[in-house]
């Protein structure tokens, strides 16, 4: 048990200084994962009968920490401190601790591998995402985070076989809890998969549809900004980006096309996003996004500005989990971006003026807490259109109004190793092209 005891002490001295980050979770959620934690330790430990206020929480795992440790002071410290999950920050003396009060923090990461087939398709086998996370810290109040990802296990020039990505490099400079700079490459604050995109974080071996094609997963660039826990469970993030880049659009996947991702993009007319999160009611957290920025940089007669909103919320009770999410695009001047890009590229694109998408998803732990494992049962329902709203003189395309069912588990033998099954029954609004249903396995991990 002692590797694992000194890895909770590091978790629970971390989590002050990463609240300040603003690179850890919510207060409520680090409390409730703690809590889990523990519970894996000692399923003994209950918390369903605790006062719902954090300080009463916090106090009652401050003591079962000192319980355990006390268990444990006979054993051994690991020669070398395991890897924390991944977005969390060490300010702790220990292993990492170097001369000038730097503290340089473990390598952490995440992976997955998936298993597709579509109906009378052949199966495909891929080791999706390979994902490096390197984080420095120089002082108590400047800490470095960085996140490279490697896709479909390898890259080829010019061929759409793999991608080696920075998905994540920017530095915190920490003055105050409610008001802290970020700068560097940036996961735009949009919904809830684009900043917290690892396997284990969600059900369903592929990421939902709508935080793919309506919030386009994963959203960066390079920028800046400022971040902040405001307190009673209110935080925010707010940045002024580089812009999305519009002869990218097109009718299938909207504005995903239009990422720069950090390079060659445009920081003439920046972009700004803003999040908001509310956690002050146990086992409740909503936010909502705001994005606007103009997307006509590589264009001479247009330049359209794209504004995106979304809201979304999780709430769990006992076994039962919901979450949902609401993302609504607009694009203004899509007539004339649509003739551009026609003029450009040689075919009409037949870009949207508005895209909207929803989903939402119940889920059940299906074993008793008492046990290490954990069993998710859930169904999500998705509707996403690319084409909600049409600029005058263009049609929407039918094909483009889509929904999907998936049905699935995902089984958890360690809480940071995922193995997930769904099927997925797609649907769209054409008569003509019809969608194939599938089947998804998957295993996904970080450490």
């Amino acid at each position: 048990m002692g590797p694992v005891l000194f890895r909770l002490l590091l978790i629970v001295c971390a989590a002050g200084p990463a609240l300040s980050a603003q690179t850890a979770p919510p207060l409520e959620q680090r409390v409730a994962e703690l809590e889990r934690k523990v519970r894996l330790l000692d399923p003994s430990f209950a918390t369903e009968a605790a006062p719902a206020g954090l300080e009463e929480r916090i106090r009652l795992l401050e003591a079962k920490v000192e319980e355990l440790l006390g268990r444990g002071a006979a054993e051994p410290r690991p020669a070398q401190a395991p890897a924390l999950t991944p977005l969390q920050a060490v300010s702790v003396a220990g292993d990492y601790q170097t001369a000038g009060a730097e503290t340089r923090l473990p390598v952490a990461g995440y992976m997955e591998a998936h298993y597709n087939k579509a109906r009378s398709q052949p199966g495909q086998l891929d080791f999706h995402r390979f994902t490096l996370l390197f984080g420095h810290s120089f002082s108590d109040r400047i800490k470095f985070w960085s996140e490279l990802e490697l896709e479909h296990s390898l890259v080829e020039g010019g061929e759409e076989k793999g991608e080696l990505a920075l998905e994540q490099a920017y530095l915190d400079f920490l003055i105050a809890p409610y008001f802290n700079l970020r700068a560097g490459m940036l996961l735009t604050p949009a919904g809830l998969i684009n900043e917290r995109h690892e396997s284990p974080s969600f059900n369903g071996v592929e990421r939902p549809l709508v935080e793919t094609f309506i919030i386009p997963s994963t959203w960066r660039d390079l920028g800046m900004g400022v971040t902040g826990d405001l307190g009673r469970g209110f935080r925010y993030r707010g940045y002024v980006m580089g812009s999305l880049d519009a002869t990218g659009f097109n009718a299938e996947e909207g504005i995903r096309g239009g990422r720069p991702s950090g390079f060659e993009s445009s920081f003439r007319n920046p972009a700004k996003a803003l999040r908001m999160e509310y956690a002050g009611v146990r086992r409740l957290a909503l936010g909502t996004s705001f994005y606007s920025g103009h997307a006509g940089f590589r264009l001479q007669t247009v330049n359209p500005r794209v504004d995106v909103f979304s809201f979304d919320g999780r709430f769990s009770r006992g076994p039962l989990d919901f979450r949902g999410l609401f993302a609504d695009v607009w694009l203004s001047r899509a007539a004339e971006l649509n003739q551009a890009l026609r003029r450009q590229l040689g075919f009409n694109p037949n870009v949207a003026s508005q895209m909207r998408g929803y989903y939402f998803e119940p889920a059940v732990h299906a074993l008793p807490r008492r046990l290490r494992t954990d069993l998710i049962l859930f169904a999500r329902y998705e509707k996403y259109n690319t084409q909600q709203k049409m600029p005058e003189g263009y049609i929407a395309l039918p094909q483009f109004d889509r929904s999907a069912w998936f049905i699935g588990a995902t089984y958890k033998p360690n809480a940071d190793v995922a193995l997930k099954f769904d099927y997925v029954f797609h649907r769209n609004a054409s008569r003509v092209v019809k969608p194939l249903d599938g089947i998804n396995l998957g295993i996904g991990w970080w450490f």
